[in-house]
């Protein structure tokens, strides 16, 4: 029995199952919409919510300048794109999510991705589907 035996581990071993997750949430935010195996889009799905989250979390700190911050919210900033950090792999689409995406869904409480099935794949008729934030920014 599977009690108590959260998420799908794919066939890979854990080391390449998180760079696989890591990969996919950094293609999203830099796309805005990404085409993958529809148990794939399901269980990156939550790691996109919970790093788009980081960003919502301080998006009106992190408009202003450094200098205009007070130190706990200095300090709330670095924490926040630390543990969206250990997510995205490219800074250039760190600082996208922190300046383009994160302040788009400030007011929002939650459901930044939508997963859409579109199609069987030719080759080993997997169900696909599309991944994509919800009122995307390209």
């Amino acid at each position: 029995m599977r009690h108590r035996k959260a998420g799908r581990k794919f066939g890979r071993e854990s080391d390449h199952r998180k760079a696989m997750m890591r990969n996919l949430v950094t293609s999203l935010i830099k796309h805005g919409r990404i085409e993958t195996t529809v148990a794939k889009a399901k269980e990156v799905r939550g790691l996109a919510e919970k790093t788009i989250n980081w960003g919502v979390k301080v998006a009106e700190q992190s408009q202003k300048e450094g200098k205009d911050l007070s130190k706990d919210d200095r300090a709330k900033v670095v924490h926040a794109r630390r543990m969206a950090g250990k997510i995205i792999t490219e800074k250039e689409i760190m600082e996208r999510l922190f300046r383009e995406v994160a302040p788009g869904f400030v007011g929002r409480p939650g459901g930044f991705t939508r997963v859409l099935k579109t199609r069987i794949r030719r080759g080993d008729a997997a169900p696909m589907a599309f991944v994509e934030l919800v009122g995307a920014v390209n």
